[in-house]
Parts: C-alpha cells; sequence; structure tokens
C-alpha cells in the first residue's frame, strides 16, 4: 500500500475508532450481566493475577472486527465470509464460558470440531503447496484434506487460548506472527489481504495498550478463540497466496503455538492427566516460576511475556532471510522441536526441585 491511498486513510480512521472502542468497553462493559465478565477465580491453574479483571476483551475485539468488514465492504465490495463465519463462531464458544456458562472442556471441543468441519466443507477451505511431496497427493483426497484443515486449525486456536495466561505473551506473538505474514504479502503484491493483516495488527495494538504490562481487560476465551482462528486462516491464506514461500517458514512462525498444544497433549497422556483439561505445568508457567525468583511476583507476569516473546523472536525471525529454503526451513523447524524440548526439560526439572525443597 502506496502512502497517500484511500486505503491508508481508512485504516487511519479505523485505528482512531478501534481505540475508543477498547476504551469504552473497557469502562463499561464489566458490569455486563452483574459482573459475570470479571475473572475473579484466583484458584485456576491458568491464573496469574490477583484482582478481578473484565473479560471484555474478546467483545472490544469482535466490535472492532465487524467495523473493518464495513470498511472493508466499503472499499472492495465483498466480505471474506470464510473469516465472518468462523471467527464469529468460535468467538461464540468462548463467549459462553466468558460469561460462566459451564461447558466442560470435552462439549466445547466437541462443539469446536462440528462448527469447524462445517465451515471447512462449505467454503472450501483447503491448504496448497505443502512441501511434503507424499502430503500432497493425500491432501488431494477430500476427506483428508478437511480432516488435515480440522486438525490444523484446532491445534493453532488452542495453542492461542493455551498460551493467554500472562498479559501481552499472546498479543505480543499474534503481533509478531501477523506481521511477518504482511511483509511476505506486500512482497507479494497482495494488497487487499495485506489490508486485512494491517486491520487486526491495528486491533491487536489497541488490545495490548489496556492489557500490558498491567492489566485493564483480558481477551478472555472468546478473544483468544477469535485471534487464533484469525491467524490460522491469515496462515492458510498466505502459504495459498504465495507458493514461493516454504510452507516449513509457516511452520516455524506458528510453531510456539502449534507445538505447545502438541507436547502438552502428549506430556499430559505421560502423566496419566487428561489432555482437555488445563494444568499448571506448561512452558510459560514454569518460566514465570524462574523469573518470580528474579522479579518478584508484581513485575514477573509481564516480565514473562516479554522474555518468552523475545526468545520467539530470536528463534523464529531469521529464517524470514531464507523463507523460500524448503530444505533450511525444514531443518530450521525440527531444530525448534528439539530446543523447546530441552528448555522444557530443564525448566521443569527446576521447578520440580524448588517443589521439593
Amino acid at each position: 500500500m502506496q502512502p497517500d491511498t484511500i486505503e491508508l486513510s481508512f485504516l487511519s480512521i479505523f485505528a482512531f475508532l478501534t481505540f475508543f472502542i477498547f476504551l469504552i468497553v473497557s469502562r463499561f462493559f464489566y458490569k455486563l450481566n452483574n459482573g459475570a465478565l470479571l475473572d475473579n477465580n484466583f484458584n485456576k491453574p491458568q491464573a496469574f493475577h490477583d484482582e478481578p479483571i473484565s473479560r471484555s476483551g474478546g467483545i472490544a475485539s469482535i466490535i472492532s472486527l465487524f467495523l473493518f468488514f464495513g470498511i472493508y465492504y466499503l472499499l472492495f465490495a465483498n466480505l471474506p465470509v470464510e473469516y465472518l463465519f468462523v471467527c464469529t463462531t468460535l468467538f461464540g464458544i468462548g463467549f459462553l464460558d466468558d460469561i460462566k456458562i459451564n461447558i466442560s472442556p470435552n462439549t466445547r471441543l466437541i462443539l469446536m470440531v462440528i462448527f469447524l468441519i462445517f465451515f471447512i466443507s462449505f467454503f472450501s477451505i483447503e491448504i496448497k503447496n505443502v512441501d511434503l511431496i507424499f502430503l500432497n497427493s493425500w491432501l488431494e483426497n477430500k476427506i483428508f484434506s478437511i480432516f488435515f484443515v480440522l486438525l490444523s486449525l484446532l491445534f493453532i486456536i488452542n495453542g492461542a487460548n493455551l498460551i493467554d495466561g500472562f498479559n501481552g505473551l499472546l498479543t505480543i506473538n499474534l503481533i509478531v506472527i501477523n506481521s511477518v505474514l504482511l511483509f511476505v504479502n506486500l512482497d507479494n503484491n497482495h494488497m487487499e489481504f495485506s489490508f486485512f493483516l494491517t486491520s487486526q495488527i491495528i486491533i491487536l495494538i489497541s488490545f495490548l495498550l489496556f492489557n500490558f504490562p498491567k492489566a485493564k481487560m483480558f481477551l478472555g476465551d472468546s478473544g483468544s478463540y477469535l485471534f487464533g482462528s484469525l491467524v490460522a486462516l491469515n496462515i492458510i491464506m498466505t502459504n495459498n497466496l504465495n507458493t514461493n514461500i516454504s510452507s516449513f517458514f509457516l511452520c516455524i512462525l506458528l510453531f510456539y503455538l502449534f507445538f505447545e498444544v502438541f507436547f502438552s497433549f502428549f506430556r499430559k497422556i505421560y502423566q496419566n492427566k487428561s489432555p482437555v483439561f488445563p494444568d499448571d505445568e506448561h512452558l510459560h508457567m514454569l518460566s514465570y516460576i524462574q523469573i518470580s525468583k528474579i522479579f518478584g511476583t508484581n513485575k514477573s507476569n509481564y516480565t514473562n511475556s516479554i522474555i518468552i516473546n523475545l526468545v520467539y523472536c530470536m528463534l523464529v525471525l531469521p529464517s524470514i532471510y531464507f523463507a523460500e529454503n524448503t530444505l533450511i526451513c525444514k531443518y530450521w523447524f525440527f531444530s525448534l522441536i528439539f530446543i523447546y524440548t530441552l528448555v522444557y526439560i530443564r525448566l521443569y526439572r527446576l521447578t520440580k526441585k524448588r517443589i521439593d525443597i
């Protein structure tokens, strides 16, 4: 997008309006349904705050997204309907938990699977140009293609929800991912999609202003599901539009979101735990314990987010220079798995040693 274009003007107005949407929602929506949106459960494994905080970030985000859809329709005379339906539905599933309607993790997962299968089939959402020859041939089978896209969406969406436990942790990670996707699509002259990506970055930055370093609102499950589904669809769209980019490069970008869920699933099975119920042994929780020994509990919440995202950037961003080289990206991806596993084992042993003492 060139300077002084009508798209840039609309983005400037959108950024201004989005900030005020978050401001208004943060001031008044915590009263919704007699405070149902207030997160005052301090005993759950993923709770790292000591005062009630409104889980209204998802509401402000989806209002802003709907506003953007209106602008998008005015400019391009069409709507990304697959985004609209997938993201709204996932937002709704998460919102039920935000307003404290008790739905078991198993029921929530089943609802996600049913809706996602329907949308994948109805909108013909597919992943093309995978850098594995055998997988490309399998993806020609409609049933396998649906199953593969379903798993990809589930891993990313639930990964977003899983790491949304510290101020700025998920949001900063998503800003980095979407910024890299924006760079890739601008470099390949996909201006319309780049406009859409920029809007999401604006929404994320607006939320970050109210969540970091001290939280005035949380995304809630509705917000994390919303942005998880957005970034999942962004990755699929970028992969399909930019055939020169290695699909393993996109795997590298999503590494933290994806592998956190993948690793945790098998770790819990190994520990004889239910893989769908939360616990307090995820990487970001173990790192928080170690960081709190240095910075104390007051600063460790947002400090943990900064350190994790800095390490993520150092490990991931250099791969941009080799984004078109499948072989390097493939080895880079598997190296990240090795590094994550070593770091996790080290943090786990340090934490258990401290508890035993």
